[in-house]
């Protein structure tokens, strides 16, 4: 494993709120690209773990870029729904990603299971894998979770994806009602960056 630090990056994601979030956890003095600046669509994702698909993005943009490239690969799992949507995530919000359309979904299939859901605790849990590639090569690949619950209605306009309906064990609040700053801290991302901080 590379143990030089890293000073330019590209951050492998077409989701403005992830890559929000990542460089808002990246130290100030890395020099940030973005997936905008090259006009990159994304890869496809045919993977069959959050890890594999995060390496997928990584390789794939770092090979059209020449950049090292930090990727990310996240989503829901709901216990109840079989651990679904999970890595099929994004593709719940349809062709353009509409995660309006992909908690109406979430809420739909609770309901085709079970018409009480709402008198049960959901459990849920948010994952991310991350992971450094340079061109062909992992430089790094880790994961972490964060256990919560489904919330009975979408709460907060903060945040994105799912966050409006996924409770935190331990908290009263979505996390698409707490302050950005404050969910960075203790979400998944936060989690699994940590684990890779070495390299900046």
């Amino acid at each position: 494993m590379s143990r030089q630090k890293i000073y330019k990056l590209l951050i492998g994601t077409n989701n403005k709120g992830k890559l929000r979030e990542i460089k808002s956890l990246l130290p100030k003095n890395i020099k940030i690209y973005s997936t905008y600046k090259f006009k990159l669509k994304s890869p496809i994702e045919n993977g069959k773990t959050f890890e594999e698909n995060s390496l997928i993005k990584s390789k794939y943009f770092s090979k059209k870029t020449g950049l090292i490239c930090l990727a990310d690969d996240s989503g829901l799992e709901i216990d109840f729904l079989d651990k679904n949507p999970g890595i099929y995530s994004a593709r719940w919000g349809g062709r353009y990603g509409d995660f309006n359309k992909a908690i109406k979904k979430v809420y739909r299939e609770l309901n085709k299971k079970d018409k009480n859901w709402k008198n049960k605790k959901i459990k849920a849990r948010f994952i991310c894998a991350l992971s450094i590639s340079y061109l062909n090569k992992k430089i790094v690949c880790v994961s972490e979770k964060v256990e919560g619950q489904i919330s009975h209605n979408p709460k907060g306009k903060n945040g994105f994806g799912y966050d409006p309906i996924f409770i935190p064990n331990n908290k009263n609040k979505t996390f698409g009602e707490m302050k950005p700053s404050y969910k960075y801290k203790i979400d998944h991302r936060f989690k699994a960056f940590k684990k890779i901080r070495k390299f900046f």
